[in-house]
């Protein structure tokens, strides 16, 4: 762009208009569209994306004949002829590439533009600017008076830049979140909860337990509006359609009654909430979450907006589970440990049922075999009595070791024929587990005691034990009149 001078007699025209404008002459640059048009260009915009530097021929054909007081206070320029030295300062950088709107605007025929641009004052503050310009009447067809109107819009895009670049923050924080995150729209449940209390009804707990499809109801309700990328990567997801198209296989089973606890604590009052849930990934897999549920601020009244972050605890459920196993089992017969024996006592002791069967056994030769072939041969064999035990109960009977070679067996609602009954079933089954592995064979001396309502169980326990004794005492001496018989029958 250049500047030329301006006849005095035009001089008054806007020199004191509040508003920053130009006057300018726009007829180098139709010479140059018709010079374009003639030799076939159809697309300035494609034409200009192709070569930019045809831009800059497009702005040279542009002179500035005159600017008012109010565009020297706006470009920070002492007079016109300042200005006018440094229009290059002026129009730089990114006004270039805006400067392709106006220019298409005026290929298509249009004698009004509009355009956001950006220019730079003298000092080089950036200017964020509206542009309005008009082809003036009489020039329609040379386009050599042009008026130009700019406002200054500066404040206003900087705080719509802030904004953007606040809103990309928080939506990085979003999407790059470690916790799953789902954004959600609850308006429909609180429409739902509301036409109850309209209802008169008073007790939500008592409602939903007589009509659990209530509960049901409200899950259909839950739009879901945005989730993480963490959120798809937990579930198992390709992408959020498909996730969002599968929520009843991620939402089942256990998952109804978390979500009624949650519409409960909604019913109170209560917009954060923070529990333990259940969910299923896509190909199955049980998830345990922390799930922390919040009706986001300004939502209060309607809860158009919630979030709900889910953490994966999953791991930690595994491992407390596990520790939960080792304190109540035997790490090497995989049976229950004498910890739980002692509770299982005491709490059949209270609540029965009774009669209470229990079976005491002891391995007969384990000693012998740890001396003789090592502990892991000890060891095999535990494992094999614990394996003939386990197979003999099911729930509520319990089995136990609850020594280095001793075994219990506690059987609730159990008389001492079925008890009479499950000895000879285990002796059974060890013959037939003899049978199948070739190593030293398990042999258990028992005894078996039934005991009341009002019956204190250590009782049974001991009379049982007697008797385990008596048979593992018969056990050892038929075994050593046997072997005297073999030495006997061996020597000279």
């Amino acid at each position: 762009m250049s500047m030329t001078s301006m006849p005095d007699s035009d001089a008054a025209m806007f020199d004191v208009a509040p508003v920053s404008l130009w006057l300018e002459d726009f007829s180098g640059l139709k010479k140059l569209f018709d010079q374009w048009r003639r030799e076939g260009v159809a697309d300035l915009r494609a034409r200009l994306a192709a070569d930019p530097k045809q831009v800059k021929a497009c702005s040279e054909g542009i002179r500035v004949i005159k600017v008012n007081q109010r565009t020297l206070a706006l470009f920070e320029a002492a007079d016109q002829a300042q200005l006018a030295a440094n229009l290059g300062s002026v129009f730089r950088d990114d006004m270039l590439k805006t400067h392709v709107e106006e220019l298409v605007q005026l290929w298509d025929g249009r004698l009004e533009f509009s355009n956001l641009a950006v220019n730079y004052s003298l000092s080089g503050r950036r200017l964020d600017i509206q542009l309005l310009g008009r082809i003036l009447p009489g020039h329609e067809d040379g386009w050599e008076r042009v008026l130009i109107v700019v406002e200054d819009v500066t404040e206003r895009e900087t705080a719509r830049r802030r904004l953007a670049v606040s809103e990309e923050y928080a939506r990085g924080l979003f999407q790059h979140s470690p916790v799953s995150l789902w954004v959600e729209d609850f308006s429909g449940i609180k429409r739902l909860l509301d036409e109850l209390r309209e209802r008169g009804i008073s007790d939500f707990r008592v409602f939903t337990d007589v009509h659990p499809e209530f509960v049901e109801r409200c899950m259909s309700e839950i739009r879901v509006i945005d989730v993480n990328r963490h959120t798809l990567e937990l579930f198992g997801a390709p992408e959020k359609e498909t996730l969002l198209m599968r929520l009843g296989e991620v939402f089942r089973d256990d998952m109804r009654q978390h979500f009624k606890e949650q519409l409960i604590d909604l019913w109170q009052g209560k917009l954060f909430q923070q529990r333990e849930v259940v969910n299923y990934s896509l190909d199955g897999t049980m998830l345990y979450l922390h799930l922390q549920f919040s009706v986001l601020p300004g939502h209060e009244r309607d809860w158009a907006l919630v979030q709900v972050a889910l953490t994966d605890i999953t791991a930690r459920k595994k491992a407390e589970a596990y520790l939960e196993y080792l304190g109540k089992h035997d790490v090497l017969t995989k049976l229950h440990n004498r910890s739980f024996f002692v509770d299982e006592l005491n709490r059949l002791e209270r609540k029965g049922p009774f009669p209470v069967t229990i079976i005491m056994a002891d391995l007969n030769g384990l000693k012998n075999t740890n001396d003789l072939l090592g502990h892991s041969a000890g060891d095999e064999l535990l494992r094999r009595a614990g394996e003939v035990l386990g197979k003999l109960v099911d729930k509520p009977s319990h089995v136990a070791r609850i020594g280095g070679d001793e075994f219990a067996v506690l059987m609730p609602a159990t008389g001492l024929e079925e008890g009479q009954a499950a000895v000879a079933q285990i002796q059974t089954l060890v013959e037939l587990n003899n049978q199948f592995y070739s190593g030293p064979a398990v042999v258990l001396s028992m005894g078996l005691a039934t005991g009341q309502q009002g019956e204190r169980l250590e009782d049974v326990v001991r009379r049982a034990d007697l008797l385990m004794y008596e048979n593992k005492r018969a056990y050892y001496s038929a075994t050593e009149v046997d072997r005297r018989r073999h030495k006997a029958a061996v020597s000279p």
